[in-house]
């Protein structure tokens, strides 16, 4: 069994959102792999449980958040939560998203467009409201956002999400720009087509066994989280190893 007082991230505190599944799980045990604590955070209390015993199989160690991140206040209280046990947090990976509805922009309705800017948008902007002093409390904070090359390409019938991934990156860039002084690194993965269930409900026809593992792609998260990781401000893409 690992020991998780060694690896790149020893001693190390690791915040993921949507951390139940997908990427976000796949990422969380990675951290957790290399020595980091995870504060798990999804809304679905069953999952998470499933990750805090896979993470403890593999000698790691979680601290899980139920948490809908449309409650702001919930996540004020995180920040709040963090600062009085740990005083800092040395790498939060905002990787919880909503596809929404695929289709025109004008066949989108307002509460399903209100709904993909308060998660992927909003959610994040008072996640970094909550957690900017605790990042800058470390002595190498990490910052990574989970965007889509939709945010780029302005795909037909794609508006709704690509708008808000494209909000997200504008979001993510300026932080960095704004901590580019201190210690805090901010970087963005684009993770490309991978086996997840968003990836289905956008290609129901697509076979999964196709596109790259989850935990392929938390390798770069991993590499990003390193404390001597030194670049800021970069739209990383991943590149899946040709099999």
């Amino acid at each position: 069994m690992p020991d998780n007082r060694r690896g790149r991230l020893a001693g190390r505190i690791g915040l993921v959102t949507g951390a139940s599944r997908g990427i976000g799980r796949a990422v969380a045990v990675a951290l957790a792999r290399e020595g980091a604590h995870i504060i798990a955070v999804a809304r679905t209390t069953s999952q998470l449980e499933d990750l805090d015993d896979h993470i403890r199989a593999i000698g790691g160690s979680a601290t899980l958040v139920p948490l809908d991140l449309k409650d702001g206040a919930a996540i004020d209280r995180l920040g709040q939560a963090i600062h009085e046990r740990w005083k800092k947090l040395d790498i939060f990976v905002g990787n919880a998203g909503l596809l929404g509805p695929m289709g025109p922009l004008s066949h989108i309705k307002p509460k399903a467009f209100q709904e993909l800017l308060n998660i992927n948008v909003t959610a994040n902007w008072r996640l970094l409201r909550s957690l900017d002093a605790l990042l800058r409390a470390s002595d190498a904070g990490r910052v990574i956002f989970v965007s889509s090359g939709a945010a780029r390409k302005n795909k037909p019938y794609w508006g709704g999400y690509g708008m808000s991934k494209a909000a997200l990156e504008h979001l993510a860039l300026t932080y960095a720009a704004e901590v580019a002084t201190s210690p805090v690194r901010v970087n963005i993965i684009n993770p490309g087509p991978t086996r997840t269930a968003m990836r289905a409900e956008a290609y129901p026809g697509e076979n999964p066994e196709d596109l790259p593992d989850p935990s392929e792609v938390a390798e770069m998260f991993v590499e990003l989280a390193d404390p001597t990781y030194r670049e800021t401000g970069q739209i990383v893409d991943f590149k899946p190893k040709k099999k």
